[in-house]
């Protein structure tokens, strides 16, 4: 750590991305208690989580230039802000539609503008090599065990309270954060003649929203379907073109094109869409399965889920360790491995025994998995690009994280809502299985000697 740098300052770093990841996960044990209270279905709470993942992926590179733009210390507190007012009114939410505003929109907003500063300060703060792997360590382990304890905080919340009060949960938290955060120095001064690009942005966001959606109603209308991800594509393409005929006129885009030139970022951008879209769609598969289609409630799904979260916050830990003998590649590649045995268990046990601790193995085999390539999948990107480029590239690994969780949890609902059966349930975790297959594939072609510090030498 630099000297200058006051003790304590990760703390509400690594508690910021926490919160934002717990609370991705957390409603998946909510399902009944939500749709029962709020008289509405699983289909309409799916469009609430994945409408949150969904609004962070679309805005998450806006938001890393604002941190530029207004400062990093500035965005984060606002994000704090924005998100506390969310978790207020989802905490008080008489009907579905103010949940959306509240969790998916003010909450997603509010993520959106915070975590970015995030990572672009863990990166400004953190300027010696072991101390900044070791930083990066600890948030990435903080989202992981995040996303990973949701169903059980929240199911112990719900249960013993209501669900409400997991929304009054988030809110302290943030709170707790905003406190701590007191002690941040925003390393660089705002850039407030930096111009922002509003095209990109509504491009950009339009696109990803429009496929996401497609895919979520895949079960409803094939037509509509392929009709929302055409003119998704067709937003994401004119992105790319608005942004290329920006820096031929010495403009500048919401994002620069050298962010897409690089392989080996690109390729490592993919493993953490992979990553989150394993964790987060398993999350939602088993926490309706239990509850749906086997009948359990909160908190008892959420401690059946606790051996993912043990093998996750394990593993993480592990990581930095693991990664002075081994390669990044190798990491990733083992994770990947590890959680496409976990699936396979996972469908494996369907139908098969009605203990549902049958499904503890693989989960707690998955929860490895993903632990272990979390934190070297977040290195190879952010090492790929100087410091004068972090901004860019934290707002663009942390959309695809999310981008991931909400495919996640949109592919997972489509294959579960269309038939609430223990055949759905095991068709949604072969296909998550294959999507982990895919990600071995994609990893494999990362360089065999990879980075190992979060800059590039």
């Amino acid at each position: 750590m630099a000297p200058s740098v006051p003790r304590g300052v990760l703390a509400p770093l690594a508690l910021a991305q926490f919160i934002c990841s717990f609370a991705g996960s957390n409603m998946n044990v909510m399902i009944n208690d939500i749709s029962t209270d709020l008289g509405t279905t699983v289909q309409g709470v799916q469009v609430v989580i994945t409408l949150f993942l969904l609004v962070m992926a679309a805005l998450m590179i806006p938001g890393g230039k604002l941190a530029d733009r207004y400062g990093r210390k500035r965005c984060l507190l606002a994000g704090l802000l924005v998100y506390g007012v969310g978790a207020l009114a989802s905490a008080l939410a008489p009907g579905l539609g103010v949940l959306i505003l509240g969790n998916s929109i003010l909450e997603g907003i509010g993520t959106a503008l915070l975590i970015p500063p995030v990572y672009i300060l863990t990166t400004l703060l953190f300027t010696e090599s072991v101390a900044r792997a070791k930083a990066f360590g600890i948030v990435m382990a903080m989202g992981g065990v995040g996303a990973a304890a949701g169903p059980l905080i929240g199911g112990l919340i719900t249960t013993t309270l209501s669900w409400r009060a997991a929304f009054l949960f988030q809110a302290i938290v943030v709170g707790l954060i905003a406190v701590l955060g007191r002690r941040i120095a925003d390393p660089l001064p705002p850039d407030p003649e930096s111009s922002f690009d509003v095209l990109g942005a509504l491009l950009s966001a339009c696109g990803l929203i429009l496929v996401v959606a497609g895919i979520q109603l895949a079960d409803n209308d094939i037509r509509l379907t392929i009709a929302l991800i055409g003119v998704g594509a067709l937003a994401l393409a004119g992105f790319f073109v608005n942004i290329r005929a920006k820096e031929r006129r010495d403009r500048e885009p919401l994002i620069a094109t050298r962010m897409f030139t690089d392989r080996t970022a690109n390729l490592g951008l993919i493993t953490q869409l992979l990553q989150w879209l394993l964790l987060i769609g398993t999350s939602f598969t088993v926490a309706t399965y239990l509850q749906v289609i086997r009948g359990y409630n909160a908190v008892q799904t959420g401690v059946i889920f606790t051996a993912a979260t043990a093998g996750l916050l394990v593993s993480s830990l592990a990581a930095a360790r693991f990664a002075r003998k081994r390669s990044q590649r190798t990491l990733i590649r083992v994770g990947f491995f590890a959680s496409v045995l976990g699936l396979g268990a996972l469908a494996v046990s369907a139908g098969r025994s009605q203990n549902p601790w049958a499904l503890t193995p693989g989960l707690l085999v998955l929860g490895l998995g993903i632990g272990l390539m979390l934190t070297p999948s977040v290195t190879v990107v952010q090492s790929s690009f100087g410091e004068d480029d972090q901004g860019e590239i934290s707002g663009l690994s942390r959309s695809a994280s999310n981008l991931g969780s909400a495919l996640g949890t949109a592919l997972a609902g489509t294959i579960l809502v269309g038939a609430l059966t223990t055949h759905a349930y095991a068709t949604a975790t072969l296909a998550l299985a294959g999507i982990g297959l895919a990600g071995f594939v994609v990893a494999s072609l990362l360089p065999s000697r990879a980075v190992t510090d979060n800059h590039p030498t």
